[in-house]
């Protein structure tokens, strides 16, 4: 096998790696001030907008998509080694290359299952950064684990369709620049195939009975680069026809879909946010001194550093070998693999994050390191694209096949 990363991943390696020390890690912290002086918390920071001016300037924009018609025209192998490194800042680095969830999953759904209205009118502006978008499906009254319980309706009156139901933790709604929702929910709640049951359908946010009603908290952030995390709620919201996605009856089959490059490019920046806790761990190792000698010559921080190192060149190879296999064999070919570094990745990261956070001691918990805020994105993740259960529960029936 070969490991090596090919001439232009490593061309756009080196042009990001710069970028983030140049731009993106120096940024950080003039963020958090002009954040503080804004009349909104959930406006958008000049310093934000100059990062995407310059990412785009220098050809590290849209980078996630393998279309070259809308994107990069990079494989999953080819950007896999990109991901990882804006993971290092997760709140500024895929926004500043127009990479961040979940703005990337609703433009891989436009690409693949829009018409050609739907993609001039959204895909084309989120491709150029104008706007945001959010992803309606989780709800608050069903285990959204399961999308077929997802209740809220889309019910067809003419040449509409009336959207009613409540949704939380919709990710990027409370940005202002987020004017347009993909809602899941049932056209055929009655149906005979439950997973035919849902379709989705594109609701602009200042649709009349459509009301972001709260941020919803994680770990006690609100994500504000993110655009937070929002309780939605769908009042006989009314929208043509013409705003399905695909045809009815498909939204469970897009939803997946849309979630098997999610999962992966999570995965990806999740590895970064690993590098990251291991470079602060190593810094305060070597800085701090206790009981006569420095952190870093206690053994306990020897075996956190070592096993921390063997976690992530193990997940980076399992993660590497899935972007292979969905460029070789596609989604489905990859499914059991998908599943693995789902399950793998969050649990191993919130571990190494946890050792570092430990090692800042009440620094590590506090706003002055990222440590904390990467604990609670990486713990996030255990539940968010589907539970690690429901995911250790499809693998091992997938494995079990094999002996019946």
């Amino acid at each position: 096998m070969d490991f090596a990363f090919d001439a232009r991943t490593e061309e756009l390696r080196g042009k990001l790696l710069a970028f983030m020390d140049e731009y993106v890690y120096p940024a950080e912290a003039v963020a958090e001030e002009q954040r503080a002086a804004l009349a909104s918390p959930w406006d958008t920071p000049a310093v934000v907008e100059e990062l995407k001016a310059e990412a785009r300037r220098q050809g590290l924009w849209n980078l996630f998509l393998p279309d070259s018609e809308y994107g990069a025209g990079l494989t999953n192998l080819q950007y896999a080694p990109l991901a990882e490194i804006t993971g290092r800042s997760p709140q500024l680095a895929p926004t500043a290359l127009n990479c961040a969830a979940p703005d990337t999953g609703n433009m891989e759904v436009l690409t693949q299952f829009g018409d050609e209205q739907q993609r001039k009118q959204w895909l084309e502006p989120l491709l150029a950064g104008e706007i945001r978008s959010a992803f309606a499906m989780t709800e608050p009254e069903v285990a959204s684990s399961d999308a077929t319980n997802i209740t809220t309706l889309i019910r067809r009156e003419g040449d509409e369709y009336v959207v009613s139901g409540r949704k939380w933790y919709i990710s990027g709604a409370m940005n202002p620049d987020c004017t347009i929702f993909i809602v899941m929910g049932k056209t055929d709640p009655e149906g005979t195939d439950i997973r035919r049951q849902q379709s989705m359908v594109l609701v602009p946010r200042d649709t009349p009975g459509v009301t972001v009603r709260r941020a919803m908290r994680v770990f006690g952030y609100e994500d504000h680069y993110h655009g937070g995390h929002a309780e939605v709620i769908f009042e006989d919201a009314r929208v043509p026809v013409t705003n399905l996605i695909g045809e009815e009856g498909g939204g469970f089959a897009i939803a997946q879909a849309r979630l098997g490059p999610g999962r992966i490019h999570h995965c990806m920046r999740l590895i970064g946010m690993a590098e990251r806790a291991i470079e602060l761990m190593c810094r305060r190792a070597v800085s701090r001194t206790a009981f006569g000698k420095a952190l870093g010559q206690q053994g306990v921080v020897h075996n956190w550093i070592a096993d921390a190192r063997v976690t992530v060149e193990q997940l980076r190879l399992l993660v590497l070998k899935t972007a292979w296999m969905m460029d070789t064999v596609g989604n489905r070919g990859a499914h059991t693999e998908i599943q693995a570094i789902k399950i793998a990745t969050p649990r191993a990261v919130v571990d190494i994050i946890d050792r570092a956070i430990q090692l800042h001691g009440a620094g590590g918990v506090s706003q002055d390191f990222p440590l904390a805020e990467l604990y609670a994105g990486a713990r996030t993740l255990m539940i968010a694209d589907g539970p690690d259960e429901v995911h250790q529960r499809s693998l091992a029936r997938r494995e079990l096949k094999k002996y019946l």
